[in-house]
């Protein structure tokens, strides 16, 4: 269906009377940024039913969609509550069978959007070699490509009925602006009959070409528009209003209410500091002096995102993926010290070549998306960069990880037989062979994290050697994982882990005792070193002084009193900012 060379101008309850029953249907945005929250909310009150979820990222939106019934399928790569953990409706959805869920690789999903984009019978992708992804995906094959004769994967249109997205502005005439990242939503757009956007703004004709760092989505793409100031709300539409974390906190805790309603813009509208936190600069923060966090020992979390960060020097171009603070602390650790050249890509390389400033929770997308060089979306870093093999590091989190180095964060069988849905592996199948550098992280070492043989493949470095990846055109690097008891290599002749260093005072027997599988160590293996009083420093105080790595380095019970922790300390350093910015002489 061709869509009408100017769209339909609405409000919020019109645009979700233009779902339908049944619909394939896309959600825009990305994490807790430019989602269409006012939007989803409206579309539960429709009463829409058996909707197809299909998205890069499942999230909030899609357990917005849960709580009323309205999904029959899912088809996605990644569903995650970001710091808040695991998104319990769709754990619950996928553990008990009652929805089909299907995942993809990041790579097959844009190729098959694209393949409907541009009206082809299929796409070819990279496979993702070492991994189970291609059984898991609907309709994915493997074959010769039809002039190299090599192994390629092809993937039908995945066709949407409808696109949903929240966005920054639209002019009178119907064209849409998107600032900062643009994550899968131009492809989504294209594969979409239909496109309905929510904004902040409506101006005038002409008032779009006034901004320089922007996309747009040109009229004859949408199909309609609504006004709704605050349309993301809790989520964030830089630059009017930063994501507000502590709703969020209160929304995902609150479990006998409903989510929706949680989620409800306030009556008195969007509170003065989640839009003066908005316009806080990179200058300001730097300007502050910074918290002193005296001189205790180094915690394990402090000596594996040093030891990481070394990792990194001024040739690096590191990507921070989804939900990974440790990696996020690492790559800006080592730009601020060691590697100041090095290039930071943020929000899944959607910020390209970031300062790295300090981690405080509710300015970190804001400060990205002021210090880029570049923005992007998910489908054109993926041509641009990772299939090119341009990156040489991203660095993962894992659930489990076996013995040759493959990765589960799908899902695991329980000791009672249940199953135990995890997230998904976004992009990892594809990166994993991709970037240069293969590095993993599982924050608890233990039997059940590394095991002789994972469940199900979600990734693996199935292209290893140089005479492997060369005809590939991917650079040769390291295959590292690294654990609170030690750090294995993936070992290029015998494909399988091999222990090239132990934590501080951990011995080889701790480490034998907690692996699910027969431990080799390297004949030089040796002890991690100790972050320097300097490293430790530019850690804790000028990299990440609420600590947000250690989210990643607690249980579930105890990651609640931590995120208050964080939360009260994150609005604290707000408030400190928004009045230096106001009266610079203030700070």
């Amino acid at each position: 269906m061709v869509k009408p060379n100017r769209p339909q101008f609405t409000d919020v309850e019109g645009l979700a009377a233009m779902v339908g029953h049944g619909d394939a249907f896309g959600v825009g945005g990305h994490h807790f940024a430019r989602l269409p929250v006012a939007l989803l909310r409206a579309i539960t009150r429709s009463g829409v039913k058996d909707l197809h979820y299909v998205s890069w990222a499942g999230g909030l939106p899609l357990e917005l969609l849960l709580e009323v019934d309205a999904v029959a399928e899912i088809d996605l790569c990644f569903s995650s509550l970001d710091i808040f953990g695991l998104p319990p409706k769709f754990r619950a959805a996928a553990e008990s069978g009652a929805i089909p869920v299907r995942d993809w690789t990041a790579l097959a999903m844009i190729q098959a959007l694209r393949a409907a984009q541009q009206n082809l019978s299929s796409m070819p992708f990279q496979l993702p070699q070492g991994s189970d992804m291609l059984a898991r995906m609907p309709n994915a094959i493997a074959g010769p490509d039809p002039l190299a004769g090599t192994d390629t994967g092809f993937i039908p249109p995945l066709r949407l009925d409808t696109f949903v997205v929240h966005a920054q502005r639209a002019d009178a005439s119907g064209n849409v602006q998107i600032i900062g990242p643009r994550a899968l939503d131009f492809a989504m757009a294209g594969a979409a009959r239909k496109v309905l956007v929510t904004v902040e703004e409506i101006v005038p004709v002409g008032a779009l070409r006034q901004d320089g760092r922007q996309s747009i989505l040109t009229r004859n793409q949408v199909s309609a528009i609504a006004l709704a100031p605050g349309g993301a709300y809790p989520a964030s539409c830089l630059p009017f209003y930063v994501t507000d974390y502590q709703a969020l906190s209160e929304a995902f805790a609150a479990k006998d209410t409903v989510l929706s309603d949680k989620l409800r813009l306030p009556s008195g509208g969007l509170s003065e500091r989640l839009q003066e936190a908005a316009k806080v600069s990179a200058e300001t923060v730097l300007a502050m002096p910074a918290p002193a966090q005296g001189d205790k020992k180094a915690s394990v979390d402090e000596i594996i995102a040093a030891r990481i960060a070394a990792e990194l020097d001024n040739e690096s171009f590191a990507s921070a993926g989804a939900v990974s603070p440790l990696a996020n602390v690492a790559y800006r650790l080592a730009k601020a010290t060691h590697a100041p050249d090095m290039i930071i890509a943020t929000m899944s390389c959607g910020h390209l070549d970031i300062a790295p400033s300090p981690m405080v929770l509710s300015l970190i997308e804001s400060l990205d998306c002021e210090t880029a060089a570049a923005h992007a979306g998910g489908d054109d870093t993926y041509s641009t960069y990772y299939q090119a093999g341009a990156v040489t590091h991203e660095i993962v989190g894992a659930a489990q990880v076996d013995r040759r180095g493959r990765v589960n964060t799908i899902a695991l069988r329980k000791p009672s037989g249940g199953l135990l849905r995890l997230p998904g592996q976004g992009g990892m199948a594809d990166v994993a062979n991709m970037h240069r550098d293969y590095l993993l992280y599982i924050p608890r070492h233990s039997v059940q994290s590394l095991v002789d043989g994972v469940e199900i493949a979600s990734s693996a470095r199935g292209l290893l050697t140089p005479a492997e990846r060369d005809p590939m055109g991917y650079r040769t690097g390291k295959a590292l994982v690294f654990t609170d008891l030690c750090v294995f290599r993936l070992d290029q002749t015998s494909r399988e882990l091999i222990v090239i260093e132990t934590m501080p005072g951990v011995t080889h027997q701790q480490i034998r005792d907690a692996t699910g599988f027969a431990v080799t160590f390297d004949a030089g293996c040796r002890e991690v070193p100790m972050p320097s009083g300097d490293v430790l420093a530019a850690l804790r105080n000028r990299v990440d002084p609420l600590g947000l790595r250690r989210l990643e380095f607690v249980s579930a019970k105890e990651r609640g009193a931590l995120i208050a922790e964080i939360l009260a300390a994150d609005r604290a350093m707000l408030e400190r900012l928004i009045a230096a910015q106001k009266s610079p002489a203030a700070s």
